[in-house]
């Protein structure tokens, strides 16, 4: 199982991120993403090296989040169809993710679910920013570039 997670991660890193600080200056009309994504930087982070201590503890704050995400105007030049429709599917992963946690899940469950919802939200941000041939994210201060 512990192999299965590391080769997941390992993909999702290969595969790579989307940039968030390129649409960071896009992002700062729709404060429920960046507060989405203050949450989930530092609750999936830790879990990349093992520690699911902060979603544990977080991970109703997280479905608070994105319920307010949800239900929250998606400004113009975002709100297509498909940016909608993940930010629902994001609102249920959430939701889903709280579940586990309160229902005392194994960790292994857990970092799944965490990485399955840490892809959801990136599938947003890519639905939101135009192609810029590069392939690279920030969170809080570190960089993912490939």
């Amino acid at each position: 199982m512990i192999k299965k997670t590391i080769t997941l991660i390992a993909s999702f890193l290969i595969l790579g991120f989307h940039n968030i600080s390129y649409c960071q200056g896009k992002f700062d009309k729709w404060e429920e993403i960046k507060a989405y994504h203050s949450v989930m930087s530092a609750t999936f982070h830790p879990s990349e090296t093992g520690d699911l201590e902060p979603i544990k503890k977080r991970s109703g704050e997280l479905e608070e989040k994105a319920n307010l995400l949800a239900s929250g105007k998606i400004p113009a030049e975002f709100n297509k169809k498909d940016v909608v429709e993940a930010v629902k599917k994001l609102q249920t992963e959430s939701k889903s993710l709280n579940k586990l946690v309160k229902a005392k899940g194994s960790d292994e469950e857990i970092k799944k679910a965490l990485i399955a919802l840490h892809d959801t939200f990136h599938a947003i941000v890519e639905k939101c920013q135009p192609g810029d041939g590069h392939d690279h994210h920030d969170h809080d201060g570190h960089d993912h570039k490939h």
